[in-house]
């Protein structure tokens, strides 16, 4: 890449993901927002959400494991 004013020349890093050419100012790619430190065949497994139990409070967002909400600690009471 070149710079519009000097014309000299700017270091830049290709995105493995989009494939652009990007000047390297932080860990993601300001195109796509990528991960600039991992590498492109890193597949991550999908989490599977299918079988996590929320919080039976109506006002909490945790997690249930164990019969307790991991967020507040309240214990699990199944809907019937």
């Amino acid at each position: 890449m070149i710079c519009e004013k000097c014309a000299g020349e700017i270091k830049t890093v290709k995105c493995k993901i989009c494939n652009r050419e990007i000047l390297p100012i932080g860990d993601y790619c300001y195109l796509c927002g990528a991960d600039l430190n991992k590498k492109a065949d890193d597949e991550e497994e999908p989490l599977d959400l299918s079988k996590r139990i929320l919080c039976s409070d109506g006002t909490c967002i945790g997690v249930v494991e164990n019969g307790v909400c991991k967020l507040c600690g309240k214990p699990y009471i199944p809907e019937e």
